[in-house]
């Protein structure tokens, strides 16, 4: 399966939700057994996930986001995660690499999605990433703008440039998939949602968490590469073929190795 760029969040105490979820274009299905699910409905939620993980149709899909370690719940979905063999696991509020080999000793099999949502977590970004069992780093951007106090549009903006760097040379440098965008609240607003995606893009972000099914399909085509890059990457790449992979000019410009590499990604990416 190519590297999701959709992740969307369901309810896991709404069993009524999963198939629609599933069902929509989104790349993978994160059932949520955190924020969404209140605490007197956290047993029945894990009993939803517990079937639905039993569905073999939908497990390559779906992504089970646990509650973090610091709340009595933590337990409970870990041995969910273990008994019903969850291929990957969200962990919201990541901050320690123990946690993270806590997860992979119960669950072995299970590959780790450290959901990072404070100030710890960034400075930690490095540690995370490296950590065994981790397929790629997740921003929570609104977790942690109320943990960094970021109040207003602006401050929440320019507050989340420096994180959201941290995550993508902590991914890179580990060998990471590129790391997932945090959710667009506003439903409805497709301005936003686009700022949201190519802020991310610019950031070397390649995925978001959604959390409506309206937005996956903008998301696709946001990440995507546009019509003029592609026809950009095509051009370099036949003329790059044209001088047997020496460094050539087109319009003016130099086109050497790095350059053939950036259309060859892009050119992957549209595919």
């Amino acid at each position: 399966m190519k590297a999701p760029r959709s992740y969307l969040f369901v309810p896991g105490d709404r069993p009524d939700r999963f198939a629609n979820a599933l069902a929509s274009a989104a790349d993978a299905v994160v059932v949520d057994l955190e924020d969404a699910v209140p605490a007197a409905a956290k047993p029945a939620a894990r009993e939803a996930v517990a079937g639905l993980l039993a569905d073999e149709r939908s497990r390559d899909r779906i992504v089970v986001r646990i509650n973090d370690e610091a709340t009595p719940w933590f337990d409970a979905d870990l041995a969910l995660v273990a008994e019903h063999d969850a291929g990957v696991v969200m962990l919201p509020k990541a901050e320690r690499v123990a946690t993270i080999a806590r997860i992979r000793s119960n669950a072995p099999s299970a590959v780790v999605l450290p959901l990072v949502e404070t100030a710890r977590g960034v400075l930690a970004a490095d540690a995370l990433a490296a950590a065994e069992g981790v397929q790629r780093l997740v921003f929570g951007t609104v977790d942690y703008a109320l943990d960094m106090d970021l109040q207003g549009e602006l401050a929440a903006s320019l507050g989340l440039d420096y994180p959201a760097a941290r995550l993508a040379l902590a991914s890179r440098a580990a060998g990471l998939l590129p790391p997932v965008a945090g959710v667009t609240v506003a439903i409805a607003d497709e301005a936003q949602l686009r700022a949201d995606v190519e802020r991310a893009r610019a950031h070397g972000f390649a995925a978001k968490l959604c959390i409506h099914p309206k937005q996956v399909a903008a998301v696709h085509a946001l990440l995507a590469p546009s019509a003029d890059e592609l026809a950009w990457a095509e051009r370099v790449l036949a003329a790059a073929d044209a001088a047997f992979g020496a460094a050539v000019q087109l319009d003016g410009r130099m086109v050497d190795k790095p350059v053939i590499e950036r259309a060859r990604r892009i050119v992957q990416r549209a595919h």
